[in-house]
């Protein structure tokens, strides 16, 4: 199957789960996640519409961005580059530098990093990664901290806070852990009614998220194919 059959494929799924769901397909947007293929993947996409592609790493995210800008005759500057991976804060400032929105934010040291690596007038969308599992190690914030981080963005003059970002647990039903999400979201719009994003939904659970309000979905291999071998 060529790319353009199973972006097809995928935005047909897309649509008819928000068809489903009672929602409206062209309030969703896809994130098309080209994590470890390499620039010419993303014109690709481009030439077949995609205006939003994610990343996972900030090295990989910064050296494509600039690749393409560098194109002859470069017309990617509609591209919008998602940042979905867990940041180091030592990073910060590459990582905003390379973003349009960062998904991953999770901690206040984080939110402070980005907001000190302003070094222009651009406001950066971010968003409150919620962990929606028991398990501390993994990325993202406790469900009690997350007002208080989305409280602590707001007064960070340089980062707009969009809404919520979360990944759905292995061991549990999808559906109620993007339940426990859409309680998070709807809580941050009480204190932020303009952080309507809601980030969730990868290739096997994005039915589920569509379900409970999804804004943003992550596609990546079922859209890009398989990834390339990294030796």
């Amino acid at each position: 199957m060529t790319l353009a059959a199973r972006l097809s494929a995928i935005d047909e799924r897309i649509a008819d789960a928000a068809r489903r769901a009672g929602r409206d397909p062209d309030e969703i947007t896809r994130i098309v996640v080209t994590k470890f293929h390499p620039a010419q993947l993303v014109r690709d996409l481009h030439a077949l519409g995609v205006r939003d592609v994610g990343e996972n790493r900030q090295q990989e995210m910064t050296a494509k961005r600039a690749e393409l800008q560098q194109s002859e005759g470069s017309g990617y500057d509609d591209l919008r580059w998602h940042f979905i991976g867990q940041a180091q804060t030592n990073k910060a400032g590459a990582i905003r530098r390379a973003s349009d929105a960062v998904h991953s934010v999770d901690r206040i040291r984080l939110a402070d990093a980005l907001h000190r690596a302003a070094d222009d007038d651009r406001v950066l969308d971010v968003l409150v990664q919620v962990n929606l599992t028991q398990d501390a190690g993994r990325g993202g914030t406790t469900l009690a901290d997350s007002e208080a981080l989305a409280e602590h963005v707001l007064g960070l003059g340089s980062l707009r806070l969009r809404g919520v970002m979360a990944v759905a647990p292995l061991d549990e039903e999808p559906a109620a852990a993007f339940a426990r999400l859409r309680d998070v979201s709807d809580g941050i719009r009480r204190i932020a009614p303009e952080a309507t994003w809601i980030s969730a939904g990868m290739t096997g659970d994005f039915v589920e998220a569509i379900d409970a309000g999804a804004t943003h979905l992550r596609i990546g291999s079922a859209i890009t194919g398989p990834r390339p071998d990294r030796g």
